[in-house]
C-alpha cells in the first residue's frame, strides 16, 4: 500500500476515494479557512461583534442583541452562501472535467439559465402556489430540461465536448431571453420585482427556512459528487477513446455526471439566484492547489466556492453601508475578466 495516499470509504456505499496526503492537508486548511471566514463574517457589519462573542452567540449564551444579529440575521445568510457556493463550484468542476474545456461552467453551458427559467416561472406565473420548499424542485426541473435539450442537440453518434459547449452557449442565450419575457408577462408587479431581485444573485434576507430547504439537497449531492463521481470524472478526463478502452460506458457515465451537475447548480440557484462565475473560477483555483485528480479537486473546489460566495456577500453588506449590494455583482466583477483571460489563453494555446 502506498503510504502517500489516504483511502476514504463509506461501508454503506460500494465506492472509495484515494487522496494524496498533501492534498488532504490542503483540504483541511481550506476547511479551516471556511470556518474562520464564517466566524469573521458573523461578527462584521453595521453592528460589530468580537469573535469570542460570536462563538457565545452561536452556542446561545450571548446577549439578546448578539443572539438576534448572529443567529437570526447573519448565520442563515452565511450558511446559504457556504452551501450555494460549494454547489456551484462542484457543478463547475464536474462540467469542466466532463467537457474537458476550461470555459465550461453552469452559467456558460445553460444549466444556470434553465434553473432561472424554472424558478422565475414559478415565482411570477404561479404566485398563488409559491412555497420556498418547492423552489429547488422547480429550479432543478428547469435546469434538467435545459441540460437534456443541450445534450440532445449536441448528440451525433455520441456527444462531443466541443458541440456540448457550443450548443450550451446558444441555449443559454435563448434561456436569458425567455427569463426576460417571463418578467415582462408577470401578472403581478410584486412577483416580477421579487424575481428581478432574485436574478441579481443575492443572499439578502436568507433565513433558516432557506437553510432547511437547501441543506437536504446540497449535502447528499456534494457527497455523491465526491465519492461516486470522482472516479468517473478521472476516467472522463482521459478522453473518450481511452475511457472506452478501459471499459467505461462513456456516454452513460457522461449523462449521469451532467445530471449530478444539474442537481448541484439547480438547487444552489434556487436559493441565491443567478450568481455567475463561481463555478468557473473555483475549479481553476482548486486545480492550482491540488492538481487535476477529481478525488481532491471536488472537495477543494467546493470549499473555495464557499469562500468566494461568503466573501462576496461579506464585501457587499459591509463595504457600502448602509447599502447591501448583491453578492452576484462582485462575483461578476471578478469572473467576467477571468473569463476573458481564459478565452485569450485558450486561443493562444491553439
Amino acid at each position: 500500500m502506498n503510504k502517500s495516499y489516504l483511502t476514504i470509504r463509506i461501508p454503506a456505499l460500494p465506492v472509495s476515494v484515494q487522496i494524496h496526503r498533501r492534498t488532504a492537508s490542503i483540504i483541511a486548511s481550506l476547511t479551516a479557512a471556511v470556518v474562520v471566514l464564517a466566524l469573521v463574517s458573523a461578527g462584521l457589519g453595521d453592528y460589530r461583534i468580537m469573535p469570542m462573542d460570536v462563538l457565545r452567540a452561536i452556542r446561545g449564551t450571548g446577549t439578546e442583541e448578539q443572539l438576534l444579529v448572529v443567529q437570526t440575521l447573519r448565520l442563515p445568510r452565511i450558511l446559504i452562501s457556504m452551501l450555494a457556493g460549494a454547489g456551484l463550484a462542484a457543478a463547475g468542476t464536474i462540467l469542466q472535467c466532463v467537457v474537458r474545456n476550461p470555459l465550461a461552467a453552469p452559467d456558460v453551458v445553460g444549466v444556470t439559465g434553465g434553473a432561472s427559467v424554472g424558478a422565475v416561472f414559478f415565482i411570477t406565473q404561479l404566485p398563488g402556489l409559491y412555497d420556498i420548499r418547492l423552489l429547488p424542485i422547480t429550479a432543478m426541473a428547469g435546469a434538467l430540461i435545459a441540460a437534456l435539450v443541450v445534450y440532445a442537440l449536441a448528440w451525433k453518434k455520441g456527444v462531443s465536448t466541443v458541440r456540448l459547449v457550443l450548443v450550451g452557449i446558444g441555449i443559454a442565450s435563448v434561456l436569458s431571453a425567455l427569463v426576460s419575457m417571463l418578467l415582462i408577462m408577470a401578472p403581478s408587479t410584486y412577483s416580477a420585482s421579487s424575481a428581478y431581485i432574485w436574478l441579481t444573485g443575492t443572499v439578502y434576507g436568507a433565513n433558516w427556512d432557506n437553510v432547511r430547504t437547501l441543506l437536504p439537497w446540497m449535502v447528499p449531492l456534494l457527497i455523491l459528487a465526491w465519492l461516486a463521481g470522482a472516479r468517473a470524472l478521472n476516467i472522463q478526463q482521459l478522453g473518450d477513446d481511452i475511457a472506452a478502452g478501459a471499459g467505461s460506458a462513456v456516454q452513460r457515465q457522461r449523462l449521469w455526471l451532467l445530471l449530478l451537475a444539474v442537481g448541484l447548480a439547480g438547487s444552489a440557484v434556487s436559493m441565491v439566484g443567478t450568481i455567475g462565475f463561481v463555478g468557473l473560477i473555483a475549479p481553476h483555483m482548486a486545480r492550482r492547489l491540488v492538481g487535476a485528480s477529481a478525488g481532491g479537486l471536488i472537495p477543494a473546489s467546493a470549499l473555495i466556492g464557499a469562500c468566494i460566495l461568503m466573501g462576496a456577500d461579506l464585501v457587499g453588506r459591509t463595504l457600502f453601508l448602509p447599502h447591501d449590494v448583491p453578492a452576484g455583482v462582485f462575483t461578476a466583477a471578478i469572473g467576467a475578466p477571468f473569463f476573458i483571460y481564459l478565452l485569450f489563453r485558450t486561443r493562444n494555446a491553439r
